[in-house]
Protein backbone atom coordinates (compact mmCIF):
# COMPACT_ATOMS: atom_id res chain seq x y z
CA UNK A 1 0.00 0.00 0.00
CA UNK A 2 1.30 3.54 -0.97
CA UNK A 3 2.51 5.36 2.01
CA UNK A 4 1.33 8.58 0.45
CA UNK A 5 -1.54 11.43 1.79
CA UNK A 6 -4.15 11.09 -0.39
CA UNK A 7 -4.22 13.76 -3.00
CA UNK A 8 -6.89 15.54 -4.60
CA UNK A 9 -5.07 18.49 -5.82
CA UNK A 10 -4.90 17.54 -9.71
CA UNK A 11 -9.12 16.77 -9.66
CA UNK A 12 -9.39 20.16 -7.57
CA UNK A 13 -7.58 22.34 -9.96
CA UNK A 14 -8.65 20.80 -13.43
CA UNK A 15 -9.56 23.08 -15.83
CA UNK A 16 -12.84 23.15 -16.67
CA UNK A 17 -12.48 20.93 -20.11
CA UNK A 18 -10.13 18.22 -19.69
CA UNK A 19 -7.40 17.13 -22.27
CA UNK A 20 -6.37 13.93 -21.80
CA UNK A 21 -5.07 10.47 -23.11
CA UNK A 22 -5.63 7.02 -22.71
CA UNK A 23 -4.33 3.03 -23.00
CA UNK A 24 -5.10 0.25 -21.77
CA UNK A 25 -3.38 -3.10 -19.49
CA UNK A 26 -3.11 -5.50 -21.90
CA UNK A 27 -2.18 -3.17 -25.03
CA UNK A 28 0.82 -1.22 -23.22
CA UNK A 29 2.14 -3.66 -20.26
CA UNK A 30 3.82 -6.74 -21.11
CA UNK A 31 5.48 -8.67 -18.22
CA UNK A 32 2.82 -10.93 -19.20
CA UNK A 33 4.31 -13.69 -16.32
CA UNK A 34 5.84 -11.37 -14.03
CA UNK A 35 5.63 -11.06 -10.45
CA UNK A 36 2.67 -13.28 -9.76
CA UNK A 37 0.43 -12.28 -12.82
CA UNK A 38 -1.87 -14.83 -13.99
CA UNK A 39 -2.91 -15.39 -17.39
CA UNK A 40 -5.78 -13.74 -19.49
CA UNK A 41 -8.03 -15.12 -21.79
CA UNK A 42 -5.97 -12.80 -24.21
CA UNK A 43 -2.58 -14.39 -23.59
CA UNK A 44 -4.37 -17.60 -24.51
CA UNK A 45 -6.13 -16.16 -27.54
CA UNK A 46 -2.88 -14.97 -28.68
CA UNK A 47 -1.13 -18.41 -28.40
CA UNK A 48 -3.84 -20.14 -30.85
CA UNK A 49 -2.57 -19.68 -34.12
CA UNK A 50 -3.92 -17.49 -37.02
CA UNK A 51 -5.75 -15.21 -34.31
CA UNK A 52 -3.75 -12.02 -34.59
CA UNK A 53 -2.03 -10.41 -37.16
CA UNK A 54 1.77 -11.82 -37.31
CA UNK A 55 0.56 -14.27 -34.25
CA UNK A 56 1.73 -11.57 -32.09
CA UNK A 57 0.90 -11.32 -28.55
CA UNK A 58 0.96 -9.09 -25.57
CA UNK A 59 3.69 -10.76 -23.57
CA UNK A 60 6.17 -7.65 -23.88
CA UNK A 61 3.85 -4.76 -25.70
CA UNK A 62 4.95 -1.43 -24.83
CA UNK A 63 6.98 -2.70 -21.15
CA UNK A 64 4.96 -0.25 -19.61
CA UNK A 65 5.11 -2.26 -16.65
CA UNK A 66 8.59 -1.45 -16.38
CA UNK A 67 8.96 1.90 -18.44
CA UNK A 68 6.02 3.87 -16.75
CA UNK A 69 7.56 6.48 -15.12
CA UNK A 70 8.91 7.31 -18.46
CA UNK A 71 5.58 7.20 -19.92
CA UNK A 72 4.24 9.39 -16.96
CA UNK A 73 7.02 12.04 -17.80
CA UNK A 74 5.88 11.91 -21.60
CA UNK A 75 2.36 12.97 -19.92
CA UNK A 76 3.89 15.89 -18.17
CA UNK A 77 5.84 16.93 -20.91
CA UNK A 78 2.74 16.99 -23.16
CA UNK A 79 0.34 18.66 -20.29
CA UNK A 80 -2.35 17.28 -20.29
CA UNK A 81 -4.52 16.58 -17.18
CA UNK A 82 -5.62 12.94 -16.66
CA UNK A 83 -4.86 9.84 -18.06
CA UNK A 84 -7.05 7.02 -18.29
CA UNK A 85 -5.65 3.72 -17.83
CA UNK A 86 -6.92 0.21 -16.90
CA UNK A 87 -6.11 -2.29 -14.55
CA UNK A 88 -5.02 -5.67 -15.39
CA UNK A 89 -7.28 -8.18 -13.00
CA UNK A 90 -4.96 -11.38 -13.81
CA UNK A 91 -2.15 -8.68 -11.62
CA UNK A 92 -3.48 -8.11 -9.16
CA UNK A 93 -6.11 -11.57 -8.74
CA UNK A 94 -4.24 -14.10 -10.88
CA UNK A 95 -7.13 -16.77 -10.49
CA UNK A 96 -9.56 -13.47 -10.71
CA UNK A 97 -10.88 -14.21 -7.55
CA UNK A 98 -9.38 -15.18 -3.82
CA UNK A 99 -6.00 -14.13 -2.94
CA UNK A 100 -4.77 -11.28 -3.83
CA UNK A 101 -1.18 -10.49 -5.62
CA UNK A 102 0.97 -7.90 -3.69
CA UNK A 103 3.36 -7.23 -6.48
CA UNK A 104 0.76 -6.29 -8.74
CA UNK A 105 -1.27 -4.19 -6.61
CA UNK A 106 2.55 -2.29 -5.78
CA UNK A 107 2.42 -1.66 -9.11
CA UNK A 108 -0.23 0.52 -9.60
CA UNK A 109 0.11 2.34 -6.27
CA UNK A 110 3.87 3.45 -8.10
CA UNK A 111 1.70 4.46 -11.52
CA UNK A 112 -1.02 6.37 -9.48
CA UNK A 113 1.96 8.32 -7.27
CA UNK A 114 3.64 8.95 -10.04
CA UNK A 115 1.17 10.38 -11.84
CA UNK A 116 -0.21 12.74 -8.76
CA UNK A 117 3.17 13.72 -8.85
CA UNK A 118 3.22 14.96 -12.10
CA UNK A 119 0.00 16.63 -11.66
CA UNK A 120 -2.06 14.10 -13.78
CA UNK A 121 -5.39 12.96 -12.59
CA UNK A 122 -5.59 9.32 -12.57
CA UNK A 123 -8.67 7.57 -14.78
CA UNK A 124 -8.69 4.35 -13.17
CA UNK A 125 -10.97 1.84 -15.72
CA UNK A 126 -11.61 -1.80 -14.05
CA UNK A 127 -11.90 -3.76 -16.80
CA UNK A 128 -10.90 -3.40 -20.59
CA UNK A 129 -10.86 -6.73 -21.78
CA UNK A 130 -8.21 -9.37 -20.20
CA UNK A 131 -10.28 -11.22 -18.01
CA UNK A 132 -8.62 -13.78 -15.78
CA UNK A 133 -8.79 -17.20 -17.85
CA UNK A 134 -9.06 -19.03 -14.32
CA UNK A 135 -12.59 -17.03 -14.42
CA UNK A 136 -12.84 -17.69 -18.03
CA UNK A 137 -12.60 -21.77 -17.71
CA UNK A 138 -15.62 -21.61 -15.52
CA UNK A 139 -17.50 -19.27 -18.46
CA UNK A 140 -16.34 -16.03 -18.30
CA UNK A 141 -19.20 -13.43 -18.74
CA UNK A 142 -21.76 -16.08 -19.86
CA UNK A 143 -21.10 -17.36 -16.02
CA UNK A 144 -23.66 -14.75 -13.75
CA UNK A 145 -20.85 -15.68 -11.13
CA UNK A 146 -18.81 -13.21 -12.93
CA UNK A 147 -20.80 -10.39 -12.10
CA UNK A 148 -19.98 -10.72 -8.87
CA UNK A 149 -16.32 -11.78 -8.97
CA UNK A 150 -16.12 -8.49 -10.63
CA UNK A 151 -17.65 -6.39 -7.60
CA UNK A 152 -15.49 -8.50 -5.31
CA UNK A 153 -12.24 -7.25 -7.99
CA UNK A 154 -13.84 -3.72 -7.58
CA UNK A 155 -13.66 -3.44 -3.68
CA UNK A 156 -10.06 -4.79 -4.01
CA UNK A 157 -9.45 -1.82 -5.97
CA UNK A 158 -11.47 0.85 -4.62
CA UNK A 159 -9.97 -0.05 -0.96
CA UNK A 160 -6.31 -0.02 -2.55
CA UNK A 161 -6.75 2.88 -4.54
CA UNK A 162 -9.60 5.30 -3.32
CA UNK A 163 -7.35 7.20 -0.83
CA UNK A 164 -5.56 8.52 -4.26
CA UNK A 165 -8.31 7.80 -7.19
CA UNK A 166 -11.76 9.35 -7.32
CA UNK A 167 -12.72 8.65 -10.99
CA UNK A 168 -13.19 5.23 -11.95
CA UNK A 169 -15.09 3.66 -14.55
CA UNK A 170 -16.48 -0.09 -14.92
CA UNK A 171 -16.09 -1.11 -18.20
CA UNK A 172 -14.31 -0.38 -21.44
CA UNK A 173 -16.64 -0.66 -24.61
CA UNK A 174 -18.98 -3.67 -23.68
CA UNK A 175 -20.12 -3.74 -26.83
CA UNK A 176 -17.12 -4.93 -28.32
CA UNK A 177 -15.71 -7.35 -26.08
CA UNK A 178 -19.42 -8.94 -26.06
CA UNK A 179 -19.79 -9.03 -29.55
CA UNK A 180 -16.88 -9.93 -31.03
CA UNK A 181 -15.93 -12.38 -28.27
CA UNK A 182 -19.09 -13.96 -28.12
CA UNK A 183 -21.45 -14.18 -31.32
CA UNK A 184 -19.10 -12.20 -34.18
CA UNK A 185 -15.73 -13.72 -33.96
CA UNK A 186 -12.37 -12.29 -34.06
CA UNK A 187 -11.84 -11.43 -30.20
CA UNK A 188 -11.29 -13.72 -26.75
CA UNK A 189 -12.81 -15.56 -25.36
CA UNK A 190 -13.25 -16.60 -29.56
CA UNK A 191 -16.93 -18.33 -28.92
CA UNK A 192 -19.18 -18.12 -31.64
CA UNK A 193 -22.64 -18.84 -29.94
CA UNK A 194 -25.98 -16.37 -29.74
CA UNK A 195 -27.35 -17.59 -26.61
CA UNK A 196 -24.13 -17.09 -24.49
CA UNK A 197 -23.73 -13.83 -26.31
CA UNK A 198 -27.11 -12.65 -24.79
CA UNK A 199 -26.02 -13.90 -21.46
CA UNK A 200 -23.03 -11.98 -21.31
CA UNK A 201 -24.59 -8.68 -21.99
CA UNK A 202 -26.99 -9.46 -19.28
CA UNK A 203 -24.37 -10.34 -16.87
CA UNK A 204 -22.35 -7.47 -17.70
CA UNK A 205 -24.72 -5.26 -16.99
CA UNK A 206 -24.91 -6.92 -13.84
CA UNK A 207 -21.35 -6.49 -13.48
CA UNK A 208 -21.44 -3.02 -13.76
CA UNK A 209 -24.43 -2.44 -11.46
CA UNK A 210 -22.63 -4.06 -8.71
CA UNK A 211 -19.25 -2.46 -8.82
CA UNK A 212 -21.31 0.41 -8.71
CA UNK A 213 -22.30 0.00 -5.44
CA UNK A 214 -19.24 -1.39 -4.38
CA UNK A 215 -17.10 1.58 -5.45
CA UNK A 216 -19.76 4.30 -3.96
CA UNK A 217 -19.23 2.44 -0.57
CA UNK A 218 -16.14 2.54 -0.52
CA UNK A 219 -14.34 5.58 -1.89
CA UNK A 220 -15.17 8.82 -0.68
CA UNK A 221 -16.51 11.59 -3.10
CA UNK A 222 -16.34 9.29 -5.68
CA UNK A 223 -16.82 10.45 -9.35
CA UNK A 224 -18.07 7.21 -11.37
CA UNK A 225 -19.06 6.45 -15.12
CA UNK A 226 -17.98 3.55 -17.52
CA UNK A 227 -17.18 4.17 -21.26
CA UNK A 228 -19.43 3.04 -24.23
CA UNK A 229 -18.38 2.70 -28.18
CA UNK A 230 -21.46 5.03 -29.45
CA UNK A 231 -21.06 5.20 -32.79
CA UNK A 232 -24.39 5.68 -36.01
CA UNK A 233 -25.08 2.17 -37.63
CA UNK A 234 -26.28 2.98 -40.97
CA UNK A 235 -27.28 0.97 -43.61
CA UNK A 236 -25.04 -0.21 -46.22
CA UNK A 237 -27.53 0.12 -49.07
CA UNK A 238 -31.71 1.15 -49.13
CA UNK A 239 -32.38 -2.76 -49.29
CA UNK A 240 -35.14 -3.55 -46.74
CA UNK A 241 -32.95 -6.24 -45.26
CA UNK A 242 -30.26 -3.90 -44.88
CA UNK A 243 -32.28 -1.58 -43.32
CA UNK A 244 -32.76 -3.69 -40.60
CA UNK A 245 -29.36 -5.49 -39.97
CA UNK A 246 -28.38 -1.65 -39.25
CA UNK A 247 -31.41 -1.31 -37.11
CA UNK A 248 -31.01 -4.52 -35.43
CA UNK A 249 -27.01 -4.20 -35.12
CA UNK A 250 -27.27 -0.42 -33.36
CA UNK A 251 -29.52 -2.31 -30.37
CA UNK A 252 -26.93 -4.29 -29.66
CA UNK A 253 -23.84 -1.99 -30.86
CA UNK A 254 -25.20 1.48 -29.05
CA UNK A 255 -28.41 0.32 -26.51
CA UNK A 256 -27.49 -2.89 -24.75
CA UNK A 257 -25.61 -1.58 -22.09
CA UNK A 258 -25.74 2.38 -21.63
CA UNK A 259 -30.14 1.44 -22.02
CA UNK A 260 -30.44 -0.40 -19.27
CA UNK A 261 -27.61 1.04 -16.68
CA UNK A 262 -28.99 4.53 -17.73
CA UNK A 263 -32.40 4.41 -18.69
CA UNK A 264 -33.54 1.02 -16.67
CA UNK A 265 -34.74 -0.87 -20.05
CA UNK A 266 -33.04 -2.71 -22.80
CA UNK A 267 -33.80 -1.39 -26.17
CA UNK A 268 -36.96 -2.58 -28.01
CA UNK A 269 -35.37 -5.05 -30.24
CA UNK A 270 -33.84 -7.01 -27.74
CA UNK A 271 -36.56 -6.88 -24.89
CA UNK A 272 -37.79 -10.82 -25.58
CA UNK A 273 -34.13 -11.88 -26.79
CA UNK A 274 -32.81 -10.59 -22.90
CA UNK A 275 -36.09 -12.18 -21.04
CA UNK A 276 -34.80 -15.42 -20.33
CA UNK A 277 -31.52 -14.39 -18.78
CA UNK A 278 -33.19 -11.84 -16.88
CA UNK A 279 -34.11 -12.25 -12.52
CA UNK A 280 -36.44 -10.47 -10.25
CA UNK A 281 -35.15 -7.09 -9.27
CA UNK A 282 -31.95 -7.29 -11.88
CA UNK A 283 -32.80 -4.21 -13.73
CA UNK A 284 -32.78 -2.32 -10.48
CA UNK A 285 -29.43 -3.82 -10.22
CA UNK A 286 -28.11 -2.93 -13.00
CA UNK A 287 -29.61 0.71 -13.26
CA UNK A 288 -27.33 2.39 -10.10
CA UNK A 289 -26.79 6.40 -10.48
CA UNK A 290 -23.39 7.12 -12.63
CA UNK A 291 -21.76 10.51 -12.70
CA UNK A 292 -20.66 10.45 -16.03
CA UNK A 293 -21.08 9.20 -19.66
CA UNK A 294 -17.66 7.91 -21.01
CA UNK A 295 -17.47 8.16 -24.61
CA UNK A 296 -15.62 6.32 -27.19
CA UNK A 297 -16.28 7.18 -30.92
CA UNK A 298 -14.53 6.80 -34.24
CA UNK A 299 -16.35 6.20 -37.13
CA UNK A 300 -19.83 5.12 -38.11
CA UNK A 301 -20.62 1.50 -39.26
CA UNK A 302 -22.26 0.88 -42.18
CA UNK A 303 -24.11 -2.47 -41.90
CA UNK A 304 -25.77 -5.12 -44.21
CA UNK A 305 -27.77 -8.59 -43.72
CA UNK A 306 -25.22 -11.58 -43.88
CA UNK A 307 -25.36 -14.77 -43.14
CA UNK A 308 -22.07 -14.75 -42.14
CA UNK A 309 -22.72 -15.21 -38.21
CA UNK A 310 -25.64 -15.58 -35.73
CA UNK A 311 -26.82 -12.57 -35.50
CA UNK A 312 -26.96 -12.11 -39.36
CA UNK A 313 -25.18 -9.11 -39.53
CA UNK A 314 -21.91 -7.74 -41.00
CA UNK A 315 -20.08 -4.59 -42.19
CA UNK A 316 -21.03 -2.88 -45.35
CA UNK A 317 -19.11 -0.41 -47.76
CA UNK A 318 -18.67 2.91 -46.85
CA UNK A 319 -19.57 5.77 -49.17
CA UNK A 320 -17.09 5.45 -52.04
CA UNK A 321 -16.10 9.56 -51.25
CA UNK A 322 -15.49 8.99 -47.57
CA UNK A 323 -11.94 8.81 -46.82
CA UNK A 324 -10.74 6.50 -44.64
CA UNK A 325 -7.71 5.48 -41.93
CA UNK A 326 -5.07 2.63 -42.39
CA UNK A 327 -7.53 0.39 -40.53
CA UNK A 328 -10.18 1.27 -43.31
CA UNK A 329 -12.49 3.14 -40.92
CA UNK A 330 -14.89 5.81 -42.62
CA UNK A 331 -13.31 9.77 -41.30
CA UNK A 332 -16.90 11.70 -40.92
CA UNK A 333 -16.22 14.37 -38.31
CA UNK A 334 -19.59 15.44 -38.47
CA UNK A 335 -21.14 11.76 -37.73
CA UNK A 336 -18.63 12.70 -33.80
CA UNK A 337 -20.80 16.13 -33.65
CA UNK A 338 -24.13 14.07 -33.77
CA UNK A 339 -23.22 11.55 -31.55
CA UNK A 340 -22.31 14.04 -28.95
CA UNK A 341 -25.33 15.96 -28.95
CA UNK A 342 -27.42 13.14 -29.01
CA UNK A 343 -26.12 11.43 -26.21
CA UNK A 344 -26.40 14.67 -24.35
CA UNK A 345 -29.94 14.88 -24.68
CA UNK A 346 -30.95 10.92 -24.72
CA UNK A 347 -29.01 10.41 -21.62
CA UNK A 348 -28.39 13.80 -19.66
CA UNK A 349 -25.07 12.89 -17.87
CA UNK A 350 -21.45 14.80 -18.69
CA UNK A 351 -19.87 13.08 -21.29
CA UNK A 352 -15.93 12.83 -21.79
CA UNK A 353 -14.37 11.40 -24.73
CA UNK A 354 -12.41 8.82 -23.64
CA UNK A 355 -11.30 7.10 -27.05
CA UNK A 356 -10.89 8.84 -30.39
CA UNK A 357 -7.67 8.97 -32.78
CA UNK A 358 -6.73 6.92 -35.97
CA UNK A 359 -3.99 4.58 -37.08
CA UNK A 360 -1.41 5.36 -39.48
CA UNK A 361 1.51 3.60 -40.70
CA UNK A 362 4.16 5.93 -39.18
CA UNK A 363 7.79 5.76 -39.62
CA UNK A 364 10.71 7.49 -38.22
CA UNK A 365 12.58 9.02 -40.78
CA UNK A 366 16.21 10.04 -41.54
CA UNK A 367 16.12 12.74 -38.95
CA UNK A 368 14.62 10.16 -36.20
CA UNK A 369 11.45 11.77 -36.47
CA UNK A 370 8.18 10.63 -36.75
CA UNK A 371 5.46 12.81 -39.04
CA UNK A 372 2.33 12.17 -38.90
CA UNK A 373 -0.23 14.93 -40.69
CA UNK A 374 -2.93 13.06 -41.51
CA UNK A 375 -3.04 11.87 -37.78
CA UNK A 376 -3.05 15.71 -37.40
CA UNK A 377 -5.43 16.86 -39.81
CA UNK A 378 -8.22 14.10 -38.19
CA UNK A 379 -7.59 15.12 -34.75
CA UNK A 380 -8.00 18.59 -35.57
CA UNK A 381 -11.28 18.11 -37.67
CA UNK A 382 -13.08 15.62 -34.74
CA UNK A 383 -11.56 18.49 -31.71
CA UNK A 384 -13.62 21.06 -34.22
CA UNK A 385 -17.09 19.00 -34.23
CA UNK A 386 -16.25 18.23 -30.37
CA UNK A 387 -16.33 22.11 -30.33
CA UNK A 388 -19.78 22.41 -32.62
CA UNK A 389 -21.47 19.90 -30.57
CA UNK A 390 -20.49 22.06 -27.49
CA UNK A 391 -21.86 25.31 -28.79
CA UNK A 392 -25.31 23.62 -29.84
CA UNK A 393 -25.58 22.77 -25.76
CA UNK A 394 -23.77 18.87 -25.71
CA UNK A 395 -22.53 18.80 -22.22
CA UNK A 396 -19.36 17.84 -23.21
CA UNK A 397 -16.59 18.25 -20.81
CA UNK A 398 -13.25 16.26 -21.57
CA UNK A 399 -11.19 14.81 -24.41
CA UNK A 400 -8.41 12.13 -24.18
CA UNK A 401 -6.56 11.01 -27.21
CA UNK A 402 -6.42 6.97 -28.12
CA UNK A 403 -3.86 6.54 -27.89
CA UNK A 404 -0.60 7.73 -25.58
CA UNK A 405 1.64 4.65 -27.32
CA UNK A 406 1.37 2.97 -30.15
CA UNK A 407 0.23 -0.52 -28.80
CA UNK A 408 -0.90 -4.13 -29.40
CA UNK A 409 -4.09 -3.53 -31.14
CA UNK A 410 -6.03 -6.37 -30.31
CA UNK A 411 -6.51 -8.87 -33.40
CA UNK A 412 -4.45 -6.48 -35.62
CA UNK A 413 -1.38 -7.41 -33.58
CA UNK A 414 1.37 -4.47 -33.52
CA UNK A 415 0.53 -3.72 -37.35
CA UNK A 416 -1.45 -0.44 -36.49
CA UNK A 417 -0.30 2.28 -35.01
CA UNK A 418 -2.50 4.66 -32.48
CA UNK A 419 -0.13 6.47 -30.60
CA UNK A 420 0.79 10.16 -30.63
CA UNK A 421 4.06 8.65 -29.54
CA UNK A 422 6.39 6.44 -31.36
CA UNK A 423 7.02 2.90 -29.68
CA UNK A 424 10.03 0.55 -31.04
CA UNK A 425 8.99 -2.86 -30.56
CA UNK A 426 12.56 -3.82 -30.91
CA UNK A 427 13.81 -1.62 -28.74
CA UNK A 428 11.09 -0.29 -26.67
CA UNK A 429 12.48 3.36 -27.61
CA UNK A 430 9.20 6.23 -27.40
CA UNK A 431 9.96 8.74 -30.36
CA UNK A 432 6.86 11.96 -29.44
CA UNK A 433 5.66 11.92 -33.04
CA UNK A 434 4.25 15.99 -34.81
CA UNK A 435 0.75 15.28 -33.34
CA UNK A 436 2.52 14.78 -29.86
CA UNK A 437 3.84 17.78 -30.49
CA UNK A 438 0.38 19.67 -32.04
CA UNK A 439 -1.45 17.91 -29.22
CA UNK A 440 1.00 20.07 -26.76
CA UNK A 441 0.52 23.31 -28.31
CA UNK A 442 -3.52 22.67 -28.41
CA UNK A 443 -3.79 22.20 -24.85
CA UNK A 444 -1.07 24.66 -23.91
CA UNK A 445 -3.31 27.41 -26.02
CA UNK A 446 -6.84 26.37 -24.59
CA UNK A 447 -5.39 27.20 -21.55
CA UNK A 448 -5.10 30.85 -22.10
CA UNK A 449 -7.81 30.46 -24.01
CA UNK A 450 -10.30 27.90 -23.05
CA UNK A 451 -12.23 25.71 -25.33
CA UNK A 452 -15.63 27.33 -25.59
CA UNK A 453 -18.23 25.64 -23.37
CA UNK A 454 -21.47 24.73 -24.29
CA UNK A 455 -24.16 27.29 -24.76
Amino acid sequence: MSTRAPATAAAASAPAFLWGVSTSSYQIEGAASEDGKGPSIWDTYCRQPGRVTNNDTGDVACDHYHRYAEDVALMKRLGVGAYRFSVSWPRVLPKGRGAANEPGLAFYDRLIDALLEAGIEPWLCLYHWDLPQALGDLGGWANRDCAFWFADYAALIARRTGDRVKRFATFNESSVFTLFGFVMGGQAPGIVDRNMFHRAIHHVNLGHGAAIDVLRSHVKDASLGIVHNIQPCRPATPAPEDVKAAALFDAYWNGAFADPQILGAYPPLLADLMEPWIQAGDIARICRPIDWFGLNHYSPHYMKAWDGNPLGVGWGPSPENVRRTSMGWPIEADAFRDTLIGLSKRYKLPVYVLENGTANPDVVDDKGEVNDPSRIDYLKSYIDALGEARAAGADVRGYFIWSLLDNFEWGSGYSQRFGIVYVDYATGQRIPKASYHWYADLIRSTAARPLAAAS
